[in-house]
């Protein structure tokens, strides 16, 4: 029986697992590395040891300082979440080898399917339909899908057009496999664009009964890694889903597996069906199949691990749940990653975090972040999952959407309003979903003009007023002729001036918004009243980033200097660090003729790579960075002086 487990992983999955530990009586351990010394996960184990470093690559890839760290807190069992090492077979062994419980499938099952390619060739054998990979394409086999052969989660992946592509994308590909995963092995298969991406969540015990608890929809993708998933998925026809369950409990028995696990299959526009991969371990999307089950996954896991035998069969789903993945990144700036301190993570409604509450309804957040947390480069740059359930999909998308959208998110940018779309698309809302939805749909998803409304910045610039009020009434003037005047610029560029005069009554008198009533004012709350509507503002202000929330959305503005600096001239070959990275590589060196969008560095940000470009034809005159330099956002990068111009 296991008394004490320590969770080889970070963030949410750590929690998710202590959460269910706390349920079954059974002890915790945390690992952490230093980024991480104050972490929510790192605060509620029992007991936590420190993994020295920042990096993964020398702390929570480090199986051997985590089979030590074990043993020294006095572990017996080892959880490994999800990413990370939790398909790595020689962990595994490690871990048994130590004499610890292995909370997860025999190491020969996860060898058999840690290979993209082997496990390809063993589905094959066992009659289940895969995708063949191209081993030397011609153009007529364009698109092409290159992938990472020892991992997924999107890092590794990149769609090749067409031949010209193919040897850029392979290196691009290699290495950034090689740092997520050890391996820079890929390969290539044929590219479905609108294909649809549906797992079914396998469980099995060592009894000899294999679950399939049920079929999860995760199409909506972007740089292939998921965004929103649900379940069931939608549209799914009675005899594809006996097929889809058949072929992946078939794959499950092929190689000997116990615990949880997915089998995921492209699901083609002509309803065929390919087995893509097999993930040996937890899914970040398992929440949704809880909700629509009341199945604890882990304390299943748990269980098998300790020997127990599965009932024959599973529960029946009932309803719908969706989950939408909280990025810390700009969907409008290619998404790139965002770094900082988060300084609220509230959602309305929240019933449950990481577990099921009663009911046929309801909402849960499962979150490794918390009010305070650092965002940093070194990990996946994910926030919270957000699941909904309801009995119908239609439900569980307006519950989801409304929660999502009346969130408090403070101190970055995150894609909660490309979220917020997608859940009210009338495709999405239809089930018409594939893995190109995103780019599909890309018009009708940019962010709403919320910014262009100037109510919010005249509520932020009452609260500002509001919290400098001293022994003078606020807006008080010796010329009464004199309005205040804010100004604050919206995300997206929008300026707005406020000019407003408060009467000795409190009565407001806003230039641009005839006939707004202002019923309260206090720092953080404001009440105004438009045309016979009453509309509330929450405000909180971090230095000079205010954010302004209401029930139906959220206005995130700078507050702008009413005397601003004369602005700075810069180089326009200067290339910027986008976001804080690492340097993975350099493609040019000083001297080099460059072309406009040739890559010339690439930077590694939470487990991703960006690419730099060339912004002009020119000549690349300074490189201040090499591979392994760690830079800041806006550190200057390299400079490219462009072509002289023709003669006219």
């Amino acid at each position: 029986m296991i008394t004490s487990l320590l969770v080889a992983n970070r963030g949410e999955i750590a929690r998710r697992v202590f959460r269910t530990c706390r349920d079954l009586g059974i002890t915790t351990v945390a690992v952490y590395s230093d980024p991480d010394a104050d972490a929510p996960h790192t605060r509620e184990a029992d007991t936590a040891v420190r993994l020295p470093g920042a990096a993964a690559a020398d702390t929570y890839l480090r199986g051997d300082l985590i089979v030590r760290a074990a043993l020294d807190a006095g572990a017996d069992a080892v959880h490994p979440g999800y990413g990370f090492l939790s398909e790595n077979a020689e962990f595994a062994r490690a871990v048994l080898d130590a004499g610890l419980t292995w909370v997860g499938p025999p190491p020969a099952a996860i060898a058999a399917m840690g290979s993209k390619t082997e496990a390809k060739r063993l589905m094959a054998a066992a009659g289940v339909p895969v995708l063949t990979a191209v081993e030397d394409p011609s153009e007529a086999d364009y698109p092409l899908l290159v992938k990472a052969a020892a991992g997924g989660g999107g890092r590794g992946m990149r769609v090749v057009r067409s031949s010209d592509e193919l040897a850029g994308q392979l290196a691009a590909a290699r290495a950034e496999a090689a740092k997520a995963f050890g391996s820079a092995e890929v390969f290539c298969e044929p590219y479905l664009p609108t294909g649809r991406h549906i797992e079914v969540q396998l469980m099995a015990d060592t009894h000899g009964t294999v679950w399939a608890v049920g079929e999860r929809d995760c199409s909506i993708q972007r740089r292939h890694q998921k965004v929103v998933e649900e379940a069931p998925a939608p549209g799914l026809a009675d005899a594809d889903r006996a097929e889809l369950y058949a072929a992946a409990t078939a794959a499950a028995r092929a190689i000997g597996y116990t615990g949880a696990g997915t089998a995921e299959f492209l699901l083609g526009p002509d309803g065929r069906f390919w087995f893509l991969e097999m993930n040996t371990r937890l899914q970040v999307e398992h929440p949704v199949t809880e909700c629509v089950t009341g199945l604890d996954l882990v304390a299943l896991q748990l269980r098998v691990a300790e020997g127990e035998a599965l009932p024959a069969r599973p529960p029946a789903t009932r309803g719908h749940a969706i989950e939408a993945r909280l990025y810390a990144e700009d969907p409008a700036a290619d998404w790139q990653p965002q770094t900082g301190t988060l300084h609220r993570l509230e959602l309305p409604s929240v019933q449950v975090a990481f577990g099921i509450a009663p009911g046929d309804t309801g909402l849960r957040l499962d979150s490794g972040a918390e009010a305070g947390s650092t965002v940093g480069i070194h990990y996946d740059p994910m926030l919270a999952k957000a699941i909904a359930w309801a009995p119908t999909r239609a439900a569980a998308a307006r519950r989801l959407a409304t929660a999502l959208a009346g969130a408090r998110i403070h101190g970055l940018t995150t894609n909660r309003e490309l979220l917020v779309s997608v859940l009210r698309h009338p495709a999405f809302l239809d089930g018409s979903v594939h893995t190109a939805f995103l780019t599909e749909h890309a018009a009708d998803l940019r962010p709403a003009a919320a910014e262009a409304d100037p109510l919010p910045a005249l509520a932020a610039a009452l609260a500002d007023a509001a919290g400098r009020r001293g022994a003078l009434p606020s807006g008080w003037r010796n010329l009464p002729s004199q309005p205040q005047v804010k100004r604050f610029r919206g995300q997206q560029g929008t300026e707005h001036e406020v000019r407003y005069r408060l009467g000795r009554n409190g009565e407001l008198d806003a230039e641009g918004h005839p006939g707004t009533e202002l019923l309260s004012a206090g720092a953080e709350q404001v009440v105004l009243v438009v045309a016979g509507r009453r509309r509330g503002f929450a405000i909180a202000r971090y230095g000079s980033l205010v954010h302004v929330d209401e029930p139906t959305g959220s206005t995130v503005l700078t507050a702008l200097d009413r005397f601003p600096p004369p602005a700075v001239q810069s180089d326009p070959g200067a290339l910027l660090a986008p976001m804080p990275g690492i340097v993975a590589r350099t493609a040019a060196a000083v001297g080099d003729t460059v072309t406009a969008g040739q890559p010339l560095l690439w930077l590694e940000a939470m487990k991703m790579e960006h690419r730099v470009t060339a912004p002009a034809d020119g000549t690349l005159t300074e490189l201040h960075v090499a591979p392994g330099h760690q830079v800041e956002l806006g550190a200057l990068l390299a400079v490219v002086k462009p072509s002289a111009e023709p003669a006219g």
